[in-house]
């Protein structure tokens, strides 16, 4: 790529400056290589002056000092040649205060003054005052701050420091820090000039360009902060009023938000803590447009990670009341600035409370403080609409939940809540599925029906619809991950004490029957089945049958199912309503509450009747009805004698004869039960497998009037193996000649011509005739009752 003009410029100027700087220090080496001191200062000041040039962007004049720099260490060493040849410190000081410009007299002077420290011939705070008031005489900023970046340098391991072998007699560190504190501000005001050089047009140029020479003035702070001698006291008394005066008083918003972030990355933790008052004070004096956010945020972070390395510093901390401090710091910052964006304020209560969760995490007073003060702030503004600040709130509800792993804490939190209520419906859901994944995380669980009330407000995005903004839009799979885990949750809310479960279960009802009929399916489910498990729970316990009217039964826990699955009618979901109907029925019937049984099994029917109409569907259904019947052993003949009329008789209603066929014959179980006296009619079984027979005969028939060949032989050989259990359950109408029988029939039809082959059919025959083979050939009683049997 070309590159602009002014880059072309910028290339040319520094080329000119290099050449003339190179030139000129050719000479310079020349005479000191013959030890001609003064031509060596003749040409190092002509060799400086290059130096002097305005028209270098800051950082192109960077490349050219650093060259120069080199060339003056080098004139540096033969200064002190020249001391230990007998040449006069003093006469040399005075002498290249001769040059004919300041620029390079002064440059000169600090190079020789760097020396004269050195040689001890004069006090070092002398030589450094001097040289730090002499630097005075060049104010054009660039000019300015390289020259006294330059002073900074070369005297920084020539400071009278505690310990340092230029501390003694007049020397002490008072004088170092006097002498960096006065080279600092003297930088800070070249550094905030700047901003007033050339043209308004090109102030966006002019920040970016002072921004590129802003370690110059910092570099002052870290050499402060590496003095042995400046303690704590001398931080707090001197160097950091200081500081902060000339930071305040300079009124210019990239200094002030740079030199604030400079003092809280250089000096420890400990003096922040300490001084925490008097930084925090300075904070809004500053200019409104500083992003005093991101400094009292690094400043929180340095501190907090402080209390984190050492539990041994938390009662200074409690000492110095950090937390109120900087609270009150936050509240006068937002006070002070009325124009700063919401995002701004929310940014700052979150790293307040980053703070607080990390050096006070047993104060839940302060944390719930902090989320006061937010709602405070967010006070009549509706909806946040700003995705960032959005973004700040969700990190603001989610740092105790990070913190405490437990949401039983944050819901001790009266403001946690109303901070929740700012969120748009999106992100009020997004919450909510973050919360349940840290009680699932946890493994959580919730044993207070208030808390539990609390816990399904919070989550009131995911349960219901909120202001009537419907979930129609949202993708099907992420509409079912969200549902799915709040039945989760659902499973996670227990309490061993029956009368706390049952308000539990109550709770959770009044909410979740809220949820509308796209929820109901999936959060239905599991809240009837914790309230099954409480009527287990009850299982055996002495009077439940006459309990007072207060206490918790079975009876009405099953009224409350019934009113619970009654509500997805309003979906309509008649085959889960069903299943639900026969789990209660079922539990019901261990409970030895036949009037409930027998109420949940003619609500089963219903639905079957009214809602079921897909015969699929139908065929589940009916499976589902049979085998949950087949279980029940409360009823007495009269009820059991009428749902079994009822599963048998709509079994041989369904559309599909392979489907009555299948149906009709699980019928027969509902007839014979091991284990249970008067449970054993062996005719009717009898009934139900000749009439699955006939209905199987139809089938094929049907099969070689549609299709001109039979259908395979399935049916026969799945009901030959029903045959089978009940002839060895004993029952007496199931004999060997019909066993027999029906060996000879599906033999016969499976060596018909019109048979369609079915390789399935025909392995599974074969292996019920290996069966009945086996059973001979083991002997003993069953062996003599298969004897008869030919295969």
């Amino acid at each position: 790529m070309m590159q602009s003009d002014g880059s072309e410029d910028q290339e040319k100027w520094l080329a000119e400056g290099i050449a003339g700087l190179q030139q000129n220090s050719f000479y310079m080496h020349r005479a000191l290589d013959s030890n001609n001191l003064r031509d060596a200062l003749k040409y190092s000041a002509q060799m400086l002056s290059e130096l002097r040039t305005s028209r270098l962007s800051p950082h192109k004049y960077y490349e050219l000092y650093m060259r120069a720099f080199d060339e003056l260490r080098r004139l540096e060493m033969f200064f002190r040649e020249e001391i230990k040849r007998g040449c006069s410190i003093v006469d040399l000081y005075e002498l290249v205060q001769h040059a004919g410009n300041i620029l390079p007299r002064l440059y000169l002077l600090c190079t020789v003054g760097s020396v004269y420290i050195k040689s001890k011939e004069a006090p070092a705070k002398d030589v450094l005052k001097d040289l730090v008031e002499m630097c005075r005489g060049v104010q054009h900023p660039i000019r300015g701050l390289f020259l006294r970046s330059y002073l900074s340098q070369i005297s920084r391991d020539k400071l009278p420091d505690i310990g340092s072998e230029y501390e003694g007699g007049a020397d002490t560190v008072i004088d170092a820090v006097e002498f960096v504190l006065q080279n600092f501000t003297e930088m800070n005001k070249l550094w905030v000039r700047m901003q007033h050089q050339g043209p308004a047009r090109e102030k966006e140029k002019r920040e970016k360009e002072r921004s590129e020479l802003r370690d110059l003035v910092g570099k002052n702070l870290h050499v402060l902060s590496q003095l042995e001698g400046v303690d704590l006291d001398m931080y707090k008394e001197t160097v950091l009023p200081r500081v902060l005066e000339q930071v305040v008083n300079c009124k210019d918003e990239i200094a002030q938000y740079y030199l604030m972030d400079c003092i809280i990355q250089v000096f420890p933790d400990e003096y922040h803590l300490q001084t925490l008052e008097t930084l925090l004070d300075a904070c809004p004096q500053l200019q409104p447009t500083v992003d005093i956010k991101t400094v009292l945020s690094q400043l929180m972070e340095r501190l907090s990670n402080y209390a984190a390395a050492s539990t041994e510093v938390l009662p200074e901390f409690l000492q110095v009341e950090a937390f109120a401090k900087l609270s009150a710091a936050i509240g006068k910052v937002i006070e002070a600035q009325p124009d700063m964006p919401i995002v701004g304020a929310i940014t700052l209560y979150v790293s307040l409370l980053t703070f607080t969760l990390r050096v006070h995490p047993d104060r839940l007073d302060y944390v719930d403080q902090v989320l006061g003060a937010c709602v405070k702030k967010l006070a009549g503004k509706g909806k946040i609409d700003d995705s960032r600040a959005t973004k700040q709130v969700v990190a603001l509800l989610s740092a105790p939940l990070d913190k405490y792993n437990n949401i039983v804490t944050a819901l001790k939190l009266s403001n946690y809540p109303r901070v929740m209520d700012y969120l748009d419906y999106g992100t009020n859901k997004v919450m909510a599925v973050f919360i349940i994944q840290s009680i699932m995380k946890n493994n959580t669980q919730i044993s207070n029906s208030e808390k539990v009330e609390a816990l399904f407000e919070l989550m009131k995005g995911l349960i219901r619809d909120i202001d009537g903004t419907p979930d129609d839009e949202l993708d099907e799979e992420d509409f079912k991950e969200e549902q799915n885990s709040v039945a989760r949750l659902i499973h996670m809310l227990m309490n061993d004490d029956h009368e706390e479960m049952m308000k539990i279960i109550t709770t959770v009802k009044k909410h979740v029957l809220q949820g509308g009929p796209r929820r109901l399916p999936f959060t239905i489910p599991p809240l009837v089945f914790s309230a099954l498990k409480l009527v287990r729970s009850l299982q055996g316990q002495e009077g439940q049958g006459a309990s007072e009217e207060g206490d918790v039964t079975p009876k009405k826990i099953f009224q409350l199912l019934t009113q619970i699955i009654e509500a997805l009618s309003l979906v309509p979901s008649p085959e889960l309503a069903l299943r639900l109907y026969l789990q209660c029925a079922e539990a019901a019937n261990d409970c030895e509450l036949e009037p409930v049984a027998y109420e949940f099994f003619t609500q089963a029917f219903i639905l079957y009747e009214e809602e079921i109409a897909d015969s699929k569907a139908q065929v589940t259904a009916m499976h589902l009805i049979i085998g949950t019947l087949q279980r029940m052993n409360i009823f007495g003949v009269e009820n059991r004698d009428t749902l079994t009329h009822k599963a048998t008789g709509y079994s041989a209603k369904l559309l599909k004869k392979p489907d009555q066929c299948r149906a009709v014959y699980a019928c027969s179980h509902l007839f014979w039960v091991d284990d249970q006296d008067g449970a054993k009619d062996g005719e009717r079984v009898l009934l139900c497998l000749k009439r699955a027979i006939r209905i199987a005969n139809a089938a094929q028939q049907m099969a070689n009037v549609t299709r001109g060949s039979s259908g395979p032989v399935t049916l026969f050989v799945e009901i030959l193996n029903k045959y089978l259990y009940f002839f060895e359950k004993g029952n007496p109408q199931i004999t060997s000649t019909v066993i027999q029988g029906l060996i000879d029939l599906i033999t016969n039809e499976m060596q018909s011509d019109n048979i369609a082959p079915d390789r399935s059919a025909d392995a599974f025959f074969a292996s019920t005739l290996r069966y009945i083979q086996f059973q001979k050939q083991k002997g003993g009683t069953m062996g003599e009752k298969y004897g008869p049997i030919k295969v």
